[in-house]
């Protein structure tokens, strides 16, 4: 059982871990495009507009990674026992 938990607490921070580096590198992205493509919007208006645009899409992506998290977190156990056991079974350990 301790092998158990070990390889589902390893699964779950690697989770974390490439969640995570997608919100960082999402933001970055977006900063970088704001950055590249101001000059190409025609009025500050449309700045304005694609500026509000682009935080939505940036509160609303990482509010469902965060749910996202959460939720693994809460049923950490079956999640990761499932995938576990399935890849035990597709190696032919289980």
């Amino acid at each position: 059982m301790v092998d158990l938990n070990q390889r589902i607490e390893a699964m779950h921070k690697r989770d974390v871990l490439v969640a995570w580096a997608f919100v960082i590198g999402l933001w970055c992205a977006m900063i970088f495009v704001t950055i590249a493509t101001w000059d190409l919007a025609p009025n500050g208006a449309a700045r304005i507009l694609l500026l509000v645009g682009g935080a939505i899409v940036l509160i609303f992506n990482t509010a469902a990674i965060l749910a996202m998290l959460r939720h693994y977190r809460e049923d950490r156990d079956f999640i990761y026992g499932l995938d576990i056991k399935f890849q035990d079974e597709a190696r032919g350990r289980g």
